[in-house]
C-alpha cells in the first residue's frame, strides 16, 4: 500500500437497474469503509437519461475521496464495491445494476491499460460534470483546464436532481 500523503480522488457513482438511488446510497456508504480512504464530500443524487445505450434512467452522484491508496489499488477497491452489487460487464455502456469511475486523483494523468486518468470524456458528460461542480466548484481537470466552461457543452443533456 502507499504511504503517500492522502490524494483527493473524485469518484463517479450510477445505477439503472433494481433499486438505483439505494444503490448509490449504499455505495456511498461503501466508499466510506475503503481502508486508508476518507469519504470527504457527496454530491446530492441526479437522475438522468442514458447516454449512448438503452435502459431506465440512472442516478448518478459524485464523492471526493481523501485517500492513501494509489490510483489502481483504489481502482480494485471500486471494483470490488460494484462486484459485491452484482455489477456485470456484459457488453459497452450495458444498464448496470452499478456503476463506480475513478474520475480524478489529484493532478494525476495516466494512460494504462487498466486506468486512464483523467477519466475519458468525463468533460463530455453532464451526469459527471452537474454533481462534480456541485463538491468541487473551482476543480480543474487535470490537462484540460477548468471544469465549469464544459457545462456549456452538456446543456443539452438531460439531468435533474432528485
Amino acid at each position: 500500500m502507499n504511504t503517500a500523503l492522502p490524494a483527493r480522488a473524485y469518484v463517479g457513482l450510477g445505477a439503472n437497474l433494481g433499486k438505483p438511488a439505494a444503490t448509490v446510497a449504499a455505495a456511498l456508504e461503501a466508499l466510506a469503509k475503503i481502508p486508508s480512504t476518507t469519504l470527504a464530500a457527496r454530491s446530492s443524487l441526479y437522475a438522468t437519461t442514458p447516454l449512448d445505450a438503452g435502459g431506465p434512467d440512472y442516478c448518478n452522484a459524485v464523492a471526493a475521496l481523501d485517500t492513501s491508496l494509489s490510483p489502481l489499488e483504489l481502482l480494485h477497491a471500486l471494483q470490488a464495491i460494484e462486484l459485491a452489487h452484482g455489477r456485470e460487464r456484459s457488453y459497452r455502456n450495458a444498464p448496470r445494476t452499478l456503476d463506480l469511475d475513478l474520475l480524478l486523483y489529484g493532478d494525476t494523468v495516466l494512460h494504462q491499460p487498466e486506468l486512464t486518468l483523467p477519466h475519458p470524456r468525463l468533460q463530455e458528460r453532464a451526469f459527471v460534470l452537474v454533481p462534480l461542480l456541485e463538491i468541487a466548484p473551482d476543480i480543474i481537470l487535470p490537462a484540460l483546464g477548468p471544469a465549469r466552461p464544459y457545462l456549456a457543452r452538456v446543456a443539452h443533456q438531460e439531468i435533474r436532481k432528485l
